[in-house]
């Protein structure tokens, strides 16, 4: 199955489009600075399919302190059944 839907490639495509054309900002609400990195522009491409609802999986770091979370929860829990 795949990881990512055709509309979140065609979204990461716009934004590399958009970096070629110097017209894709970096930032909050576009304030910063124009990107000239092609992974800067990719990654930015699967942001606003994130945000759009297209099946693209979690972001890497989000990924990992839900994990964290997870576990202290569960070692919180294991704890009080203990006592």
């Amino acid at each position: 199955m795949a990881k990512y839907s055709s509309s979140a490639s065609k979204e990461v495509k716009s934004a590399l489009h958009r970096r070629k054309k110097r017209t894709l900002k970096s930032g909050h609400g576009g304030k910063g600075g124009t990107v000239t990195s092609r992974k800067q522009a990719i990654a930015i491409g699967l942001s606003e399919a994130r945000a759009k609802g297209k099946k693209v999986p979690a972001n890497r770091k989000t990924a990992k302190r839900k994990t964290a979370a997870e576990k202290t929860a569960t070692r919180k829990t294991a704890r009080r059944k203990s006592t």
